[in-house]
């Protein structure tokens, strides 16, 4: 149990940080041609683990698994990260990043419903208090907010949710590391076959028509540089690579309503980042925001250090 935490600490930070990075390289890169790039080489880095870890486990990849990985790349990537992306074209890039963090709320239902995970009242409680925090820091009564812009982000949140517990239901077989691994790579070709249809000059259009240009035309290596290049290594190989696989890792060891909060500590510790990298501003609803999901994501993890410890120590 532990080692879950471990995991769901680097995925933590792996995730927070995404944002942040990418402000670097903000309007040089497609966001659909990024996350084919992103995921595609959080494919070959995580392909010697996934090799590995197959042959370990000596398990093969047969038709029905080929078949979930992906349907798992469809839901997760493929259809969810550009659902997220016509979001922001709706609404501000805060706002469906924060409502897209909270997927906690979807995964903990879904994982009743589907794993047969309990739900205990501390998950309740922090729940209310996450979401108290999520509303605090969007401030909706301070802004106007596009309904279908919302709709979108609750999509993909919603698509995530099912990613993650789909994907829990393979960890125990193949292991996180293959989970991730292969689902980047269908979600990949997804996502490759996608940008190539927005080339017909019909679907051009139509895009362009209803006021999404940027999906209309996606390139597929321009943008790139010598000066961009680190920045998109690093949401690659750290953001998507390591921060996936740790996700799922987690779920070996830990309730997919527990490894969730990962994205809930995203819009508490994001804020946090961006002020020491980039000098922005924390009002004051965000730093109440940051407490109140600080405090229940706690909430939901300490009681669960505390039970692995006194196991632990009982064996002894």
């Amino acid at each position: 149990m532990k080692k879950g935490y471990l995991y769901i600490a680097v995925a933590v930070v792996m995730f927070t940080s995404f944002e942040v990075v990418l402000k670097f390289i903000a309007g040089q890169i497609n966001s659909v041609q990024l996350t084919l790039c992103r995921f595609f080489i959080g494919f070959l880095f995580l392909l010697p683990v996934a090799v590995r870890t197959l042959k370990q486990r000596g398990e093969r990849l047969d038709v029905p698994s080929v078949a979930y990985f992906a349907l798992l790349g469809l839901t997760g990537i493929a259809v969810c990260m550009p659902v997220l992306h016509m979001a922001v074209a709706y609404t501000s890039s805060s706002v469906a990043a924060v409502m897209f963090s909270c997927n906690p709320v979807f995964v903990t239902f879904l994982a009743f419903f589907l794993l047969g995970e309990p739900i205990k009242p501390r998950h309740i409680v922090a729940l209310l208090l996450e979401i108290a925090g999520t509303v605090v820091i969007i401030s909706p009564w301070n802004t106007h907010l596009n309904m279908v812009g919302v709709a979108l982000a609750l999509l993909s949140t919603l698509l995530f949710s099912l990613y993650g517990v789909m994907g829990k239901r393979k960890c125990a077989q193949f292991g996180g590391a293959v989970v991730t691994c292969f689902s980047f790579l269908f979600g990949s070709l997804i996502v490759l076959a996608f940008i190539l249809i927005s080339h017909i000059p019909a679907v051009a259009q139509l895009f362009c028509r209803i006021g999404l240009d940027g999906f209309a035309n996606i390139p597929i290596l321009k943008g790139y540089t010598l000066e961009n290049l680190p920045y998109v290594l690093f949401v690659s190989v750290g953001v998507a690579g390591i921060g996936f696989c740790c996700y799922f890792l987690a779920m070996e060891y830990q309730p997919a309503s527990v490894v969730s909060l990962v994205y809930f500590f995203k819009p508490a510790l994001s804020p946090v980042l961006a002020w020491l990298v980039h000098r922005e501003e924390i009002t004051g609803n965000m730093f109440l925001g940051i407490v109140l999901i600080v405090t229940g994501s706690l909430c939901a993890i300490i009681p669960g250090i505390l039970e692995s410890t006194g196991k632990s120590v009982s064996r002894r």
